[in-house]
C-alpha cells in the first residue's frame, strides 16, 4: 500500500468532522477531570453560615473568635437563644448553631445531618477542638438528622444525578433519531411533550424507588415526584435547545453544563460551604445543585427554602422551551428561503 493510498483510507475512516468531534471528547474527558478533582479534592468547611446562641456579651467575644480562625471556616452570627438557632437550621439559612452555657463549662452544637454529614460532622471536629483549648466540652444535637438508610445523606444527590442523566439522554434519543436538530417547529413541540410525558414517568419512578421501595429518604413521594419531573424535563428542555442550536455538539454542551459542571458542584458529595469557591458559585445556578438543594429540603427540612432551587428549574425549562422553539423556527424559515 502507497502512502498515498493510506492517506486516503485514514481521511476516509477519519473525516474532517469526526476529528473535530474526537477533539471535542477530549476536552471534556479533560474538563471533567478538573472539574471532579478540582472541586472535591480538598473539601475543608469556608464561610459556613453559623449561629451563636448565647447572652450577649459572650455571644460578641464567641463570634469575634470565631471570626478570626484561620481559613475563615465559619461565618459566624450571633442569635437571640436555642430556638432561634434551631429554626434558622429547619429554614436552611445555618448550617449549623453553638449553643453557650453561662452556667457550666458544657455547651451544645446544634448540626442537621440531613443538609450533608460531611459538614455536620466537620463542624463537630472543629467546634470540639476550639472547646477542648478552653477546656469546655460540646453536646452534639442533629436537629435534622439524615434517614439512618441515607448513607452520607447522599441519596438526595444521586436520586437528581438519575434524574438528569434519564433528561439529557432522553433529550438526545428524541433529537439523533431523525437527525440532530428539529426539522420544524412541529416536531420540535412534539419532542417537548414527549419530554414531559417521560419526565413524569421517571420523577415519579425515582420518588417511588428512594421512597417506599428503599426507604432512603423521607418526605412525600408527591412532592418528590414534582421536583424529579421539573429536573428531568429542565435538563431534557435545555439539551433539546442546546441541539437545536449546535448539532450533535449540543450533546457534549449539556454534558458540560450538567455532568461536568454541575455535578461536582452540586453540593452532593460535599456540602457547598466545603467546596472552592467557584463551584460554590455556580452550583445553584445549575440544575444537579438547584435539584440536590430541593430534594434534601423536601426530606429533611419541612420543605423550607425551595423557592430558589424551583425557580432556577423552571428558568432552565422555560429556556429550553423557547429556544427549541425558535430554533426549530429559524432553522424552516432559512429552508424555505434558500431556494429562493
Amino acid at each position: 500500500m502507497t502512502r498515498t493510498t493510506f492517506l486516503r483510507e485514514v481521511k476516509d475512516a477519519v473525516t474532517p468532522r469526526a476529528t473535530l468531534l474526537v477533539l471535542g471528547v477530549i476536552a471534556l474527558q479533560l474538563l471533567f477531570i478538573a472539574s471532579y478533582v478540582g472541586a472535591l479534592h480538598d473539601p475543608k468547611p469556608r464561610d459556613v453560615p453559623f449561629a451563636v446562641a448565647a447572652p450577649e456579651a459572650a455571644a460578641r467575644q464567641a463570634v469575634t473568635r470565631l471570626e478570626r480562625l484561620p481559613g475563615s471556616p465559619l461565618d459566624p452570627r450571633a442569635v437571640a437563644d436555642e430556638a432561634t438557632a434551631r429554626e434558622q437550621i429547619w429554614d436552611r439559612d445555618i448550617g449549623g448553631a453553638l449553643v453557650l452555657n453561662p452556667a457550666g463549662p458544657a455547651d451544645t452544637l446544634l448540626v442537621a445531618s440531613g443538609g450533608g454529614t460531611v459538614l455536620a460532622t466537620a463542624l463537630e471536629q472543629l467546634t470540639t477542638t476550639l472547646a477542648k483549648a478552653e477546656r469546655r466540652t460540646v453536646r452534639v444535637v442533629d436537629v435534622a438528622p439524615a434517614s439512618p438508610r441515607d448513607f452520607n445523606g447522599l441519596s438526595s444527590f444521586y436520586l437528581v444525578v438519575g434524574w438528569c442523566v434519564g433528561g439529557y439522554l432522553c433529550a438526545s434519543i428524541l433529537a439523533i433519531g431523525t437527525g440532530a436538530r428539529p426539522a420544524n417547529p412541529r416536531r420540535a413541540a412534539i419532542r417537548l411533550g414527549t419530554m414531559a410525558l417521560v419526565s413524569v414517568a421517571g420523577g415519579l419512578g425515582g420518588a417511588l424507588i428512594v421512597g417506599p421501595v428503599l426507604e432512603a429518604l423521607p418526605g412525600g413521594v408527591a412532592a418528590l415526584w414534582g421536583l424529579g419531573a421539573l429536573i428531568t424535563f429542565a435538563v431534557g428542555a435545555a439539551t433539546l435547545a442546546l441541539q437545536g442550536l449546535f448539532g450533535i455538539v449540543g450533546i457534549g454542551l449539556a454534558i458540560l453544563l450538567v455532568v461536568i459542571a454541575g455535578n461536582p458542584s452540586a453540593g452532593g458529595a460535599f456540602p457547598l460551604p466545603m467546596l472552592p469557591p467557584f463551584w460554590a458559585a455556580i452550583g445553584p445556578a445549575l440544575p444537579p445543585g438547584a435539584g440536590t438543594w430541593a430534594a434534601r429540603s423536601i426530606a429533611y427540612f419541612r420543605g423550607n427554602d425551595t423557592l430558589g432551587a424551583l425557580l432556577v428549574l423552571s428558568a432552565w425549562a422555560a429556556a429550553g422551551i423557547v429556544i427549541t422553539l425558535a430554533a426549530a423556527a429559524l432553522r424552516e424559515r432559512r429552508a424555505v428561503e434558500r431556494p429562493a
